[in-house]
């Protein structure tokens, strides 16, 4: 059997596999069976070391009330919305959403007057770890959840591969501030709407 290069796993797959279900594949080639061996054990072992992490930060940090809706919002799991809650720290602080979107520095720095650039402001300003989660976010919902893909395959046929990403954390952002201020489960048909 010719081992064929147009045949797709997914990460999950994978990681989900307990048995060696791709060296049947690989049976005519011994460096790719064994390259595939040793990827699959560091997988394995990167993932058990990622999950003793995640045990111990769980255990000393629990999300606290006014933040738990966050984990309702695609792309937003218990680590992420641990780093949200820590560094978002007392939502009263940002008096619109525009504010907290600004600080988690998902909105653009540029000046522009009557359709020309005029310099830009200062790209550092906010928080970097915000900017961080919110992407990541945006990554991890746009493959795994169907509304937020369709939302970012709409701003790819429209502009470029950052346009779309950026546009989606955005999205995800202004989501979450609401989320929390509100204290209301996050409601996919409210952000992606056609």
């Amino acid at each position: 059997m010719v081992f064929s290069l147009d045949r797709r796993l997914l990460m999950g797959d994978i990681k989900a596999l307990q048995t060696d279900r791709v060296a049947q594949y690989l049976e005519d080639n011994e460096d790719l069976a064994l390259a595939g061996k040793v990827s699959k054990n560091s997988i394995d072992f990167l993932t058990r070391q990622i999950k003793a992490i995640e045990a111990v930060v769980e255990k000393k940090v629990a999300i606290r009330e006014p933040y738990a809706k966050l984990l309702t919002i695609p792309g937003v799991g218990t680590v992420l919305g641990l780093t949200i809650m820590l560094e978002t720290g007392p939502l009263s602080r940002f008096d619109k959403v525009g504010n907290y979107v600004s600080y988690c520095r998902k909105v653009s720095s540029k000046w522009i007057s009557n359709g020309k650039g005029k310099g830009k402001g200062n790209k550092k300003s906010g928080n970097k770890y915000l900017a961080w989660a919110f992407s990541e976010a945006a990554e991890i919902a746009r493959r795994y959840h169907p509304e937020p893909r369709a939302y970012y395959n709409r701003k790819m046929q429209k502009t470029n591969l950052m346009t779309a990403h950026s546009a989606l954390a955005h999205k995800i952002a202004r989501a979450a501030y609401y989320v929390m201020k509100d204290q209301v489960a996050f409601d996919p048909k409210k952000l992606f709407a056609s």
